[in-house]
């Protein structure tokens, strides 16, 4: 699959060269820890790129540098990722929303209620519509449906739609597939992060969309490590995780979550 969400226009040169982060690994540092982390091998923005920018990176980046510790990535396919996860495959994984059936491919921060205080950021599920449509979203309860909701394979937010019994749709990795299904009337509406929404609301497919005032659910995503990473070397997942809350913090962040729109 070839289709990329467009980025959104730099913030500025300064900007870029500081969430532009190499993938490939680290000159060799024997006296670095590595810890091997997973994600969804597609562009989510502002939050990361397959390419490591983004402000996932830049926050870990940060994480690396206080602990003097070195981050190795997998970007691949999110359900890949989860499930490499849970065989301990890799250390961890991000971003990773919760789920109380999460909890076994691996650890969160906080242990069984995640401490929200440890999150990398705040995101939000968003109802599009084909531009026209009469579908409509109370908050509450789904309106005028008049077919499946469309989201992407393996995201949480289908456990929310499944709650309403709603009718779904699965079948799609990524979110401008879901937007040409929802276009091509395949599904009545979409589920769709909020980063990702905006996205397509800047690009190509915008003219033929609509996005409902009213968000789906708001929730926090984590770094999540395996049970294995924990067992084995449980101080340094706890100082990874405390990391995480002090850079997030920093001014150095905030500036750049303010120049990329992103939530807190």
């Amino acid at each position: 699959m070839t289709d990329r969400t467009k980025h959104h226009p730099a913030a500025g040169a300064l900007l870029a060269l500081a969430l532009a982060l190499p993938l490939q690994a680290h000159a060799a540092d024997q006296r670095k820890e590595v810890v091997t982390l997973c994600f969804e091998a597609q562009d989510v923005l502002p939050w990361r790129t397959e390419k490591g920018g983004g402000l996932n990176f830049a926050l870990l980046k940060m994480v690396e540098q206080r602990l003097d510790i070195q981050f190795d990535y997998l970007s691949i396919p999110w359900k890949r990722c989860l499930a490499q996860l849970k065989a301990n495959a890799v250390d961890g994984a991000f971003a990773v929303s919760y789920k109380p059936d999460r909890r076994e491919l691996g650890e969160y921060p906080g242990g069984e209620t995640p401490d929200v205080s440890k999150r990398m950021h705040v995101d939000r599920y968003v109802v599009l519509r084909k531009k026209g449509s009469k579908v409509e979203w109370d908050g509450k309860a789904f309106h005028n449906l008049d077919g499946p909701i469309g989201f992407q394979l393996g995201y949480s937010v289908g456990d929310v739609l499944r709650a309403q019994n709603l009718e779904v749709d699965e079948g799609s990795q990524r979110a401008v597939e879901l937007a040409r299904k929802l276009i091509a009337g395949r599904v009545a509406a979409a589920a769709v992060g909020g980063s990702d929404a905006g996205g397509l609301m800047r690009g190509p497919l915008k003219s033929e969309l609509e996005q409902l005032p009213i968000p789906i659910i708001e929730k926090p995503y984590f770094l999540i490590l395996s049970h294995e990473m924990v067992a084995a070397r449980p101080q340094l997942a706890e100082r990874i995780w405390r990391a995480v809350e002090q850079a997030r913090n920093s001014a150095a962040y905030k500036k750049l979550e303010q120049a990329e729109g992103g939530h807190h």
